[in-house]
């Protein structure tokens, strides 16, 4: 059964915004500060994510309109270079994804639980439980059908998005707040401490490039999704320094550096209890939207790999009415909830997550130079104006990025690699066992 496109551009834009935005500008500014050491280094960082991130959204827009399918990354991969290399990107994104939505899951339960639960019953099982109830009830909004999805995502975004205004406006009435002045410097020199900061801040402007698995499901996608790509991410940088901003100003850099939940101790900070109360209830909505959008778009690419003879063929089957693949969202969200059972922690999941996707977006993104030389994108696809610049700072960018995850901690390189290494193991023994019975 084929995927038909039921997702329009303004649910595009949404998948978009939902994808970056997850909980991670509610929390990684405070490690972000704390490693930069200096509100300079602070900003430029966020700053050149912004500006980094622009580039990769040229880029994947490109591809994702030249090239609209479902699971359309790895689609390009298998097209550009060769399924095996596709797979092994899928198969360390997977292990991105997956970590990901579980180490934002954990936040929003760091939130919510302090007023759900007694102090005495918030140690990590509590952690554990409300990220498992949250999972689930996601996972039953997406039984319903693709546009059921959409039409909760599109709500829980703009809630988000809204939350983020109110947060920004709010240093308007900060009144007799006293900013904390004690700075922490940073305990790297400061090219090194800039390029440890962008491990959080790339981990927050990460995610946009999956809106191409989408393409699909998009009603007219050729020009529908890069342009909910580049409002999406518009929106994003616009909103990541707006409320950066406002952190600095209400908590001052040395209170951020200090703080694990900024968005919460700013409302806090300026309302009082209600604010904390308030706050942390709509960071929890903002990590059902994140959660959910990963259920939505990463089974797409289970249905690529089918249709390849990857994966097994029941990964292929889409319902007809909902357009839900049941097997592919099962599979998803069964690794999720096993992920929380290994990790109860944000900081032991994210270097692990940011090694993943920095390999492979910089294999995504080099698609682009392949598929301009081939000439295969149709009339109406778009052609960024900025190539091949846009896509060589993306790539230098991340392969920076790569260099200071390893160099933080070496001894996860060869549980990195071993990833890689396994992902290659499982094509091989896959494609041989599931296209000799097909």
């Amino acid at each position: 059964m084929s995927i038909k496109p039921q997702l329009s551009r303004f649910d595009l834009t949404m998948i978009v915004v939902s994808l970056v935005i997850g909980m991670g500008i509610f929390r990684t500014p405070g490690q972000v500060a704390l490693q930069a050491g200096s509100p300079t280094l602070f900003y430029a960082a966020w700053v050149f994510g912004g500006v980094v991130t622009l580039c990769g959204a040229f880029t994947f827009a490109e591809i994702g309109s030249g090239y609209p399918q479902a699971g359309g990354f790895y689609k390009t991969l298998s097209h550009c270079f060769h399924p095996a290399v596709a797979f092994m990107a899928e198969w360390v994104l997977a292990l991105s994804n997956i970590a990901s939505v579980a180490a934002v899951a954990i936040i929003g339960a760091g939130y919510i639980n302090p007023i759900l639960l007694p102090a005495h019953m918030q140690g990590p099982w509590a952690i554990r439980c409300t990220t498992i109830i949250s999972v689930l009830l996601l996972y039953g909004v997406n039984l319903g059908g693709v546009r059921m999805s959409a039409w909760v995502q599109n709500v829980l975004t703009l809630f988000k998005i809204m939350m983020v205004i109110l947060l920004c406006f709010a240093i308007w009435h900060q009144g007799g707040v006293v900013p904390v002045t004690t700075v922490t410097p940073s305990v790297h020199p400061p090219l090194q401490a800039f390029g440890v900061a962008l491990i959080p801040v790339f981990f927050t402007y990460t995610g946009y490039a999956l809106t191409i698995n989408m393409g699909g499901d998009a009603t007219n996608a050729s020009r529908n999704l890069p342009r909910a790509i580049f409002t999406g991410i518009g929106i994003v940088v616009a909103l990541y320094l707006a409320i950066n901003y406002a952190y600095c100003q209400v908590l001052g850099f040395g209170g951020l550096q200090q703080s694990h939940i900024p968005a919460a101790t700013m409302a806090g900070a300026l309302f009082g209890k209600p604010g904390v109360y308030v706050t942390s209830l709509l960071m929890f909505f903002s990590v059902l939207a994140y959660v959910n959008v990963y259920i939505l778009t990463n089974p797409r690419v289970y249905y690529a790999m089918a249709t390849d003879g990857v994966l097994p063929p029941v990964f292929a089957k889409v319902h007809s009415k909902t357009q839900v693949q049941v097997p592919g969202i099962t599979v998803f969200t069964v690794a999720v909830l096993v992920t929380l059972f290994f990790a109860n922690s944000f900081g032991s999941l994210l270097n692990y997550t940011m090694f993943f996707n920095t390999t492979g977006l910089i294999l995504g993104a080099s698609a682009i130079f392949v598929l301009r030389k081939r000439g295969h994108a149709g009339k109406d696809a778009y052609q960024m104006r900025w190539y091949p610049l846009a896509p060589l700072v993306f790539i230098a960018a991340y392969l920076y990025l790569t260099f200071c995850i390893v160099a933080d901690d070496v001894s996860a390189l060869p549980a990195y690699l071993a990833a890689f290494a396994i992902g290659g193991f499982v094509y091989w023994g896959s494609t041989r066992l599931w296209r000799s019975v097909r």
